[in-house]
């Protein structure tokens, strides 16, 4: 027996709303995967703007921490670079143990460590130390460096304690000879802290 008109007209109604149910159960999850895909990408592109932003703290972290290098000038002078050479110095301040009674001293543009700032004062402390007239081998005096310098055109200020290596050489009789050897980094180390660290490096050194 064939199937009344009613039949088939109830069938295809079956038809029909299993393709509308299909075709919006496509539609929602086209809508989802749409989505997820964006959220993800939202999310990679923060992960990206995290990571950039971090790696250019570092970088900025980097630039603004100064370490200085020496080289010899002759026997009584030290010029001074930044291991960095994107960084470029434009002033600074060269800090001495008060016990050697040395007023610190304050240069511009150039750079560098000279042996007549501190010479004579040197001589006396090492004199009333009882130290030996001549070098053991490389000696040592304590002192904080605090430098403004510049790197990518932002002014930044470092305060860090270093040991200037020098030699003696002489009788107190006939005078004795200075000569500067080196510079090298202890710490970094600002205001009191700094001045603390370089009078105790300096009473060690005078209690040998």
């Amino acid at each position: 027996m064939s199937d009344s008109p009613e039949t088939r007209k109830e069938e295809a109604a079956r038809i029909r709303r299993r393709w509308i149910t299909l075709g919006e159960t496509l539609a929602v999850a086209a809508v989802l995967i749409s989505a997820l895909t964006l959220y993800l990408n939202w999310v990679d592109k923060k992960d990206e703007r995290a990571s950039k932003a971090a790696e250019s703290s570092k970088a900025s972290a980097r630039a603004a921490r100064l370490v200085l290098n020496a080289a010899a000038d002759g026997d009584s002078r030290l010029t001074l670079k930044p291991a960095d050479p994107d960084q470029l110095v434009q002033s600074q301040t060269i800090h001495f143990p008060k016990a050697l009674g040395i007023a610190p001293v304050d240069t511009t543009g150039e750079s560098r460590i000279e042996a007549g700032w501190f010479e004579d004062a040197l001589k006396k402390a090492r004199n009333a130390a009882k130290l030996p007239d001549d070098s053991i081998g490389d000696e040592k005096l304590p002192v904080t460096i605090v430098t403004q310098f510049v790197v990518n055109g932002d002014t930044h200020n470092d305060s860090a304690v270093y040991d200037i290596g020098y030699g003696i050489a002489g009788k107190w009789l006939s005078g004795h000879k200075l000569t500067l050897r080196g510079l090298s980094l202890v710490s970094h180390a600002k205001g009191a802290s700094a001045q603390s660290q370089i009078d105790a490096r300096w009473a060690r050194q005078t209690k040998r």
